[in-house]
């Protein structure tokens, strides 16, 4: 789906000032970085991305969940992607990723053309930057010259990617910690209005008494939402089950989801939290009123997730095939 979303003067030239600042503590970055070696390598991943998109609407939430769960353990450089007893890959908090095989599938097409020169960390910035794009999002510049990860460890998962029944200070310790704000974190919690999550991950929030009785735990939760959604996950494969983050417009890379919190139906306790605290509450507010400052406010906030702990020059290498190191 072509994005409608047009950004005004004034908002390019903030953007611009924004991602100028940016740069300049990370010089090592730039923007059409492949412009002279592989000028071809945005266009492919761009074009891998909606060609996975139209025959599976599930792919960008996938690929933005993919990119979350990168950059948070040992910066955005493609660990996440190493396969092998260990990785952070073959840990159980990683276990419902998706959307590798569209990357693999961008890597190949680019090594056809380009061998030893595009990164895999580019390649899973670039992906989730196009799959909200392909959602319907907004088209956001991401500086490149990322360099893959030399390592990949399990132990680092847990510590760094974020339990869906976390409280708001957990989030913001941790959004702190990769020298993300509070903004950041609202912001990118918008993520939610695409995707898809398991039933395990929510279904804490009611049960069925003793009569087998619909009973409401979370009082955060709409009371008829929680029920639809206990009814949802009530079969015998509830454990594979699962439901739509945002449940009016699923596929779709909108302000939606704000607008969901107010009337309490954020799925995770989570999304519950930033509409239950003063710190949040307010600009959740501002973000489910106006879709043009979601999407600029998500640009700028992209890029910084985009860029956390980024590995350049010697720290880090081209990976030939993205799920092993050279």
């Amino acid at each position: 789906m072509a994005s409608s979303y047009k950004l005004n003067y004034s908002s390019i030239l903030h953007l611009l000032l924004f991602l100028s600042s940016l740069l300049t503590s990370s010089a090592n970055l730039s923007f059409n970085f492949y412009a002279g070696s592989c000028s071809v390598a945005e266009f492919l991943v761009r074009n891998t991305v909606r060609s996975a998109t139209s025959s599976d609407p599930t792919i960008p939430g996938k690929l933005v969940r993919l990119l979350f769960h990168d950059c948070f353990v040992q910066g955005c450089d493609a660990s996440v992607l190493i396969q092998g007893n260990g990785t952070e890959r073959s840990d159980p908090g990683n276990a419902s990723l998706g959307g590798f095989s569209v990357i693999d599938t961008a890597k190949n097409a680019i090594e056809i053309l380009c061998p030893d020169t595009v990164s895999c960390a580019d390649i899973v910035a670039l992906a989730a930057r196009d799959a909200v794009e392909a959602a319907g999002g907004p088209v956001v510049k991401i500086p490149t010259g990322r360099r893959d990860g030399k390592e990949s460890m399990a132990a680092n998962v847990r510590p760094n990617i974020i339990d869906t029944d976390f409280t708001l200070d957990q989030m913001i310790d941790a959004f702190s910690s990769k020298g993300l704000s509070i903004q950041d974190l609202v912001v990118l919690s918008g993520a939610h209005t695409i995707g898809a999550s398991h039933c395990n991950a929510f279904n804490g929030r009611f049960q069925r008494d003793s009569k087998g009785n619909f009973e409401l735990i979370d009082a955060s939760l709409d009371n008829s939402y929680a029920e639809t959604l206990m009814n949802k996950c009530s079969s015998s494969e509830s454990s594979s089950l699962t439901v739509s983050n945002d449940p009016e417009t699923s596929s779709i890379f909108d302000n939606q989801y704000y607008r969901n919190l107010e009337t309490h139906k954020g799925l995770f306790q989570t999304d519950s939290a930033l509409m239950e605290d003063n710190r949040t509450r307010t600009m959740v507010e501002e973000l489910a009123s106006d879709e043009e400052s979601f999407y600029q406010r998500w640009s700028e906030s992209f890029v910084r997730l985009s860029m956390v702990g980024v590995k350049v020059g010697e720290d880090g290498e081209i990976r030939r095939s993205c799920s092993s190191i050279n």
